[in-house]
């Protein structure tokens, strides 16, 4: 009978199969916890690429727009100023003339005329409504004849007439009337101008430069108006085949025309503001040097006529609403270039 086999020597006999922890279990019987996988986390941050615009932003034609509408900014801008200037000389004027009465007393033969300005005085002081009356002195007299007569005037030697003015502080309760025929009665060559006749001259001219100011101002604008229709008409046609594109896919007319205004929109605000901004600046450099130059006959002329010619705040909110007027003048513009242009498509 033969017995078991042995091994050959230098090999190890197999064993029994050994039992390791159950699956799942580690040393010892524990279970093994399993590592969860890292979850993607909800917030994630895309980044969307904006969509092309239609018109490109640095186009040639945009760029000389906007130099278009600059200029015609400052013009519209230079236009409301001076208005403002002329209407605020011309109430200035006009409140003067109502609140001032100027008695004139001319030489005649045997009249003293030293007594007959102090008779002149003493009468209208004694009118309700009156305020400071006082005459021109000599120097005064001779300022106002200077610049026709030149200086060194001898007034004892000219029939020169001599003023009386008379500052009203309630024109209600005077009666002017009565004072002027009291006034031409009482004293020998004298006569009254309260300046009626340069009222109205001068409230005419002023709302005829305010109409003609207007009329400058719509002239411009409306330039303006056309050149933003030439300058859509041709981003338009360089972009055609997008357009037509966007138009035959489905894409709406709204859609289409608000890239066109947005566009429009933007060039017109910068041009815009650029214009206004140099105006601006050009009322500040004329005040400053209107105002300085005071020491000549001419700049004593100007400020008399027109002030210190300064814009006032007026004409700074004037500045500001051509500013908007232009960009939404642009805007709407092109949108309504834009819907006539697809209308014809179809």
């Amino acid at each position: 009978m033969s017995g078991p086999k042995r091994a050959p020597a230098g090999q190890k006999r197999p064993g029994p199969p050994r039992k390791g922890p159950p699956k799942g279990k580690g040393k010892g019987g524990r279970p093994v916890k399993k590592v969860a996988a890292a979850k993607p986390s909800p917030l994630k941050f895309r980044s969307r690429e904006k969509p092309a615009p239609i018109v490109p932003p640095q186009a040639i034609s945009g760029q000389a727009l906007m130099l278009v509408v600059a200029i015609m900014s400052f013009l519209a801008c230079l236009t409301v100023g001076f208005v403002a200037i002329v209407n605020d000389a011309a109430n200035d004027w006009t409140n003067d003339l109502v609140r001032e009465v100027t008695v004139q007393i001319r030489p005649a033969d045997g009249v003293n005329m030293l007594q007959e300005i102090d008779r002149t005085l003493a009468l209208v002081r004694e009118f309700p409504g009156v305020g400071e009356v006082r005459a021109l002195s000599d120097e005064e007299t001779k300022g106002l004849l200077q610049p026709w007569l030149g200086a060194g005037l001898e007034l004892e030697e000219l029939p020169v007439p001599r003023l009386v003015l008379v500052e009203i502080n309630d024109p209600e309760l005077l009666d002017l009337a009565e004072m002027k025929a009291q006034i031409e009665q009482d004293i020998r060559a004298a006569s009254v101008d309260d300046h009626r006749v340069w009222n109205r001259q001068l409230s005419a001219m002023a709302n005829t430069a305010v109409l003609v100011g207007f009329g400058i101002l719509v002239l411009v604008l409306f330039s303006m108006v056309l050149s933003v229709i030439f300058a859509t008409q041709a981003a338009m046609s360089g972009n055609k085949d997008v357009v037509e594109v966007l138009h035959f896919v489905g894409a709406e007319v709204s859609f289409i025309a608000s890239e066109f205004q947005r566009h429009f929109l933007w060039l017109g605000l910068k041009g815009g503001i650029i214009g206004g901004t140099i105006a601006a600046v050009s009322f500040l450099i004329i005040g400053f040097f209107g105002s300085s130059d005071v020491t000549s006959v001419s700049g004593n002329q100007v400020q008399a006529l027109f002030g210190s010619a300064q814009v006032g705040t007026i004409g700074y909110l004037g500045v500001v609403a051509v500013v908007a007027l232009v960009a939404v003048l642009t805007a709407l513009t092109s949108r309504l270039a834009v819907h006539r242009h697809l209308a014809n498509m179809d």
